[in-house]
């Protein structure tokens, strides 16, 4: 879920909080307080809580493209963090392989913040071939008129529709196949259930939380299809031209999809227009594939964290 509140939190009444789904455990976020709590294969219940830097920008655009960096850094240390508590059978001895012994001799301490920035990398490598330059690629085996402003339109619509159906698929195979993907979809549906308790501001007790829905607004699902709508728009203007061109401006125009994108979104979850919330019904839809009901024991998680991000 985008944390909508851009760095400050005046007041736990803001209804800043936003979050992200973790292995057996949750991250919250409220303004500057990040918080995870992590259920341990003992059934204990540990919750680790720091404060972020204040804000860098508040220019908008520019703040979104920086938000989403921020927010991928901050959620990769947290995946690694809960990836540490995963129970381990005893007789299994696991050395590490001779590329982690190198990158440990050349970083010494500061191997684990190497690793987390080579993982936010390889997510961006992958995220932008697969989702901005296949599809690019698909498109341009068709046949329009380059020259006229329909063939354009065309070819950029094409290319957001392949957009689109490349994440739907990879989220579905990916919620199909995998056993630990639906634990963090419990996990993923806990966690708006939970933000929904509170911004109701009812008292964040598992019966209280029970009764809300596992899909909200304000979550990443919703923002990346906000993403894919004004890349079409944005894409557009640009022309059309060979693979190699395409790409570049693909990759250098993605800071301000995303900028446009994060100030679109936030607009849309503060605006009391219900014509606005248009833009999060696709999102609202798919969050059936990216969110499951939790059982109390996910609930429980929930409520540590987000009493950990609340707390001074």
């Amino acid at each position: 879920m985008i944390n909508k509140h851009d760095d400050t939190c005046e007041n736990a009444k803001d209804f800043s909080v936003g979050g992200q789904a973790l292995i057996e455990g949750l991250l919250m976020i409220n303004g500057l307080n990040v918080a995870i709590a992590i259920r341990k294969p003992d059934g204990e219940i540990i919750v680790d809580k720091k404060v972020l830097p204040k804000k860098t920008t508040n220019i908008p655009i520019i703040r979104g493209a920086v938000a989403l960096i921020k927010q991928m850094i901050i959620g990769v240390k947290a995946l690694i963090f809960s990836s540490e508590f995963i129970e381990i059978e005893e007789d299994t001895e696991i050395k590490p392989s001779k590329f982690e012994q190198f990158i440990e001799k050349i970083f010494g301490d500061k191997v684990k913040d190497v690793v987390i920035y080579i993982a936010v990398a390889i997510s961006l490598i992958f995220s932008i071939g697969f989702f901005i330059l296949l599809p690019n690629f698909l498109a341009g085996l068709l046949n329009f008129n380059k020259e006229i402003a329909s063939g354009l339109f065309y070819y950029n619509f094409i290319e957001g529709i392949v957009r689109v159906i490349l994440f739907l698929s990879y989220i579905i195979l990916v919620s199909k196949f995998s056993k630990d993907m639906k634990r963090v979809w419990q996990y993923h549906g806990a966690e708006h259930k939970t933000i929904h308790c509170y911004e109701n501001k009812e008292e964040l007790t598992v019966e209280n939380i029970k009764k809300y829905s596992t899909r909200h607004p304000r979550c990443g699902t919703s923002f990346l299809f906000t993403i894919m709508i004004i890349s079409i728009l944005v894409f557009s203007f640009t022309g059309w031209h060979n693979v190699l061109i395409n790409a570049g401006i693909r990759i250098m125009l993605i800071p301000i999809v995303a900028g446009i994108s994060y100030e679109i979104f936030k607009f849309a979850a503060k605006s009391k227009f219900k014509i606005i919330s248009i833009i999060n019904i696709p999102g609202l839809i798919f969050q059936k594939y990216t969110t499951s009901e939790p059982d109390d024991s996910q609930i429980e998680v929930a409520i540590a964290a987000l009493n950990g991000a609340l707390s001074k």
